[in-house]
């Protein structure tokens, strides 16, 4: 749940892609091939921000339908500008109350959204009501204590300048889902069966250092909602200090990794 006082910023799909939806992209595909859902299903996206997992279900999965429900507003007119595809369709609403019918939906998918869910376990109980029978419910969050590297090195950073930055750093704030014994507890607790976790590791290479530091200008989600917050003479000193700590390669790119964990289940 959000800390009081600072909520996390969800609106924008320009400012997002840059600095998430680009690396989601590609956790998403190795998502859907670890779940191997035959073609001419019908998919269910929880927390689909810009579309970018509906959209990967769209290149890999041969969906019959899908429908994508995010609370933003923002993203899900984003979504709706990007995504045309007529088999598609996105709408408003809540993951712990999902505006649509219970056994409908042969895949049931969150990516990158539960975390941020106030209640993930109503979130989750709620993804395995809208399931049909025998169906597949599965999520993937980032893995903030240390896996999701690039936003580790920020947020280190950040709080040796702001020590008050710690109350806002994702690596604590989602330990308690963001780990695959507590996602497998989460599932078996929504009566899901045969549940199952993964690690999913990504590249991401940044071209330098502007290249790592501009998307968390954009003003979404916590690390780039905390930037907006400083004043520009904090912004320099902590952009400074990623630039003194960051392991930069001979033509000035920068090589992380990004780690999310991944969990399912059968309705």
């Amino acid at each position: 749940m959000d800390e009081p006082g600072t909520p996390d910023i969800w609106a924008s799909g320009d400012a997002y892609e840059p600095y998430v939806g680009r690396w989601s992209r590609a956790v998403g595909r190795e998502f859907l091939t670890w779940l191997a859902v035959p073609p001419d299903r019908r998919w269910l996206d929880v927390g689909c921000g810009t579309g970018a997992l509906t959209a990967t279900i769209l290149e890999v999965a041969a969906p019959s339908e899908v429908v994508g429900v995010d609370p933003s507003d923002g993203f899900i007119a984003y979504a709706r500008a990007r995504v045309s595809d007529p088999c598609v369709r996105f709408e408003i609403g809540d993951a712990r109350a999902l505006p649509l019918p219970s056994d409908t939906f042969d895949a049931v998918v969150s990516g990158l959204a539960l975390n941020f869910v106030p209640d993930p376990a109503a979130g989750v109980r709620d993804m395995a009501r809208v399931a049909t029978p025998g169906g597949v419910v599965a999520a993937y969050v980032w893995d903030y204590s240390g896996g999701m590297e690039f936003m580790r090195r920020f947020w280190d950073a950040a709080v040796a300048l702001d020590p008050a930055a710690a109350t806002l750093d994702e690596g604590p704030r989602f330990a308690h889902i963001c780990d695959p014994d507590a996602l497998s507890r989460l599932f078996s607790e929504a009566s899901l069966q045969e549940v199952e976790t993964r690690a999913i590791d990504i590249p991401t290479h940044f071209r330098d250092v502007d290249d790592y530091w501009t998307p968390f200008l954009g003003g979404q989600g916590p690390a780039p909602s905390y930037v907006s917050t400083l004043t520009e003479e904090q912004r320099a000193a902590l952009r400074d200090r990623l630039r003194a700590s960051l392991l930069a390669e001979a033509d000035g790119s920068i090589r992380m990794t990004a780690r999310a964990w991944a969990v399912r289940g059968a309705r």
